[in-house]
């Protein structure tokens, strides 16, 4: 009797083919045994010599490209085709004896990958190795920036590279160069909100500005699954009206806590220093069910001083605000550095990062939590597209008041990862926000402000019940209801109802 194959796996994917091997990040995690994130597309070698393909998840390579099965080729066909993974990188290096990088670094010491395997390997543990600085090469590019996006470039002599890393080696995700995000860069956003505004009278745009700001204020909370007062609302959207006016500092973290979080008797205020995860308790045992595991309480101090550091680099070096705006926003909610909070402060940094750089049009925000709200289901998966994978490397243990306590290692979850799929998103939010939330909210004032004028030309009407008149209107697609008809404007004539009906149509192009 003969026996099937069993299937192999990686990373729970069944291989693309049975005679598929790893080849690049995933031989390096397999031969390893590295306990990091497998990266979010896995390359694999087929016996066909020029094939060069892609299957769901895997990236497929003929035969032709085949690096030998040693860690310095595989990481250089990883640089190569697959970009830069820093947590893979720096898990990596701690595997290997030191000995063995330095020789394998000097037997190809003027290389383009040798040179930049280097500078990552001491960029990444500040660890010097025995080598002599590099004086003749050209300089090369830490990153690839055809298959990452990169920041403004600072020369590192001694392995002659140019350092356009978009982070510090504390934190720094990173973001694939995909079609999508080219084409939405290109379409300058900000310029074109700008430009939309630019023919907008200015009380116009502040009331539209206002709704907004206060329609992007109660999403949020509604995103979290709360309905607070209508003044805590408002107090809200008025520190959404002052994002990028202060620096992005812990202490600002914890006064916008604060404002968020006015009644601190049932949490501790501040930055956490205890555990901290977003799930549900067992019914029965109260044990935590953890969907994400925040960072470890003594990670924070290091980790928020990297994050802010890295913001401060993007800044300073020319990243395009919403791809900062991204990796800021989302890292601060896998972080979790509060223990009360962080969804909506999460939310406000992306308010803060695009104002702060000027993407903003001055006096208007985004409303990016409404758009947001429209889309709950995609944007929690989003946020799960990053935690899940690393859920399985965090060791955890429940404790007395039925909280996490980490007990591994964990900080390098935290610091890297591809932060893709949460840029891409963010950037459909703007843009939705530029071509559509924008100008729509500008054309109904401009509607609004047509039949107000219509209906206080035509009836002696108090402002108050003109206002009551087109809120009934509104909610019943341009008909009066029996009951407004009957009791608040039975004062009408039937012909009159009828009169305004018919103009409030015409005027909202309503059928």
């Amino acid at each position: 009797m003969v026996l099937a194959k069993r299937a192999k796996f990686f990373d729970e994917d069944v291989y693309p083919e049975p005679e598929a091997e790893l080849v690049g990040y995933a031989w390096l995690i397999n031969e390893f045994q590295l306990r990091v994130p497998a990266p979010n597309s896995i390359c694999a070698i087929v016996p066909a010599k020029n094939a060069k393909r892609s299957k769901g998840r895997w990236l497929i390579w003929g035969s032709r490209y085949q690096p030998e099965a040693h860690w310095f080729t595989q990481l250089t066909f990883a640089l190569k085709y697959e970009g830069v993974d820093l947590a893979i990188m720096r898990s990596l290096f701690g595997a290997l004896i030191i000995e063995d990088i330095t020789a394998s670094i000097k037997n190809e010491i003027t290389g383009a990958y040798s040179r930049r395997i280097w500078f990552f390997y001491e960029w990444l543990t500040a660890q010097v190795l025995p080598i002599e600085d590099v004086t003749t090469s050209n300089y090369v590019d830490a990153l690839n920036e055809e298959l990452q996006f990169g920041c403004a470039k600072t020369k590192v002599s001694r392995q002659r590279i140019n350092n356009n890393l978009p982070g510090v080696n504390g934190f720094c995700p990173l973001i694939r160069k995909t079609e999508k995000l080219v084409q939405y860069i290109e379409e300058n956003l900000d310029e074109k909100a700008a430009k939309n505004i630019g023919n907008v009278h200015s009380d116009l745009l502040a009331r539209a500005a206002a709704f907004l700001l206060l329609s992007d204020s109660k999403a949020s909370y509604t995103i979290e699954g709360e309905a607070p007062p209508h003044n805590r609302i408002e107090r809200w959207g008025k520190i959404i009206g002052q994002a990028g006016m202060q620096p992005l500092t812990v202490e600002e973290i914890e006064r916008l806590q604060e404002v968020v979080i006015p009644d601190g008797r049932f949490i501790l205020p501040g930055i956490r220093c205890v555990g901290g995860f977003v799930g549900e308790h067992d019914r029965v045992t109260n044990i935590p069910i953890p969907e994400h595991i925040s960072a470890k309480p003594e990670d924070l101090d290091e980790l928020l001083d990297a994050y802010l550091n890295a913001y401060d680099l993007m800044k300073g070096a020319g990243f395009h605000p919403v791809l900062a705006a991204a990796i800021i926003a989302f890292s601060f909610v896998i972080i979790h550095p509060l223990e009360d909070g962080n969804g909506r402060i999460h939310r406000y940094l992306i308010h803060h990062v695009l104002a702060e750089s000027g993407f903003t049009p001055k006096g208007v925000i985004f409303p990016v939590s409404a758009v947001i709200l429209e889309r709950i289901e995609e944007y929690k998966a989003v946020l799960e597209q990053f935690t899940q994978p690393r859920l399985k490397y965090i060791e955890w243990q429940p404790t007395e008041d039925n909280n996490v306590h980490v007990t591994n290692e964990t900080v390098d979850l935290y610091r890297y990862g591809d932060m893709t799929c949460q840029v891409e998103f963010l950037f459909e939010c703007v843009k939705k926000t530029v071509d559509t939330v924008l100008p729509e909210e500008v054309l109904y004032l401009e509607r609004y402000d047509e039949i107000w004028g219509y209906i206080n030309n035509r009836f002696d009407m108090p402002q108050k019940s003109l206002s009551l008149l087109l809120n009934f209107l509104r909610q019943s697609n341009g008909k009066l209801s029996k009951r407004a008809k009957t009791r608040e404007f039975s004062a009408l004539t039937e012909t009159e109802v009828k009169e305004i009906e018919s103009k409030y149509q015409e005027v909202f192009l309503l059928d």
